[in-house]
């Protein structure tokens, strides 16, 4: 791919707006993954550079977790063999998988995401206490798939990921929130090394990303203490759905 001295300051605007919307919200990657393909990038080497980003903020997540003394590591470590053994198969199955069926598949994907997060049903308490044998293992299966999904595309991987350390294994909320950046930052991990072997990562524009996304973290932690968190939900939500119809008509077109 021949980048346009342009396509810099993109994704590095982009990135900056997905950070604020990963920091108060969520689904930074709704905006990413697709501006990278509409920027001329194959449906998979975009996928995987968007996990360069992915990585570094759970990298920065897992320090401000750790320091704050809330890392869940029991469930972590329970559904993080069969979350990445999900994510290997699911990123093999995006390298090998053609552009146009990726782009339906992310396309309705992402309208999926964007009613989930509209509903957000990960704002109920959790409340633990000791689970049943069925109940845990009902956990890890879901987990392989999430891990799966995760590997495959990962938008919105993280909403999974809570909803499901909050109903089943019936966690806190912070401590939800440590298993996604736990489990979700070390699948991400491993399915990076799968899209960098199968030489389908751009580093140089994964890293731009990565800093804006940083960025955007840092306002949208001054954002958050504001009013205008709503409003932002609004915004993310029209932007979504007109990618995706941009997507399925590329890829019918």
């Amino acid at each position: 791919m021949d980048i346009d001295i342009w396509t810099y300051p993109v994704i590095l605007v982009v990135g900056l707006v997905a950070g604020i919307i990963n920091t108060v919200s969520a689904g930074g990657s709704l905006l990413t993954l697709p501006m990278l393909i509409f920027l001329g990038l194959p449906s998979a080497e975009a996928n995987g550079t968007n996990r360069v980003a992915i990585v570094v903020q759970t990298i920065i997540a897992v320090l401000a977790f750790r320091h704050k003394g809330q890392l869940e590591k029991k469930v972590s470590a329970m559904v993080m063999v069969p979350a990445v053994i999900g994510s290997v198969l699911g990123a093999f199955a995006a390298v090998a998988i053609g552009d146009e069926l990726f782009q339906l598949i992310l396309a309705v994907t992402m309208v999926v995401t964007i009613i989930f997060i509209a509903w957000d049903p990960t704002k109920r308490p959790g409340s633990e206490h000791k689970l049943s044998i069925s109940r845990k293992l009902l956990g890890l299966l879901i987990f392989f798939a999430i891990g799966f999904y995760g590997g495959f595309i990962q938008v919105g991987a993280g909403f999974y990921i809570v909803f499901t350390a909050l109903l089943v294994f019936q966690l806190s909320f912070i401590h939800a929130n440590s298993v996604k950046i736990l489990v979700g930052g070390s699948y991400v991990f491993v399915s990076l090394l799968i899209f960098g072997i199968s030489g389908e990562v751009n580093w140089t524009l994964g890293l731009l990303l990565a800093g804006g996304n940083a960025c955007g973290a840092w306002l949208g932690s001054q954002i958050i203490m504001g009013s205008k968190t709503k409003l932002i939900k609004w915004i993310l939500l029209f932007t979504v759905l007109i990618m995706a119809a941009r997507l399925v008509y590329d890829a019918l077109i």
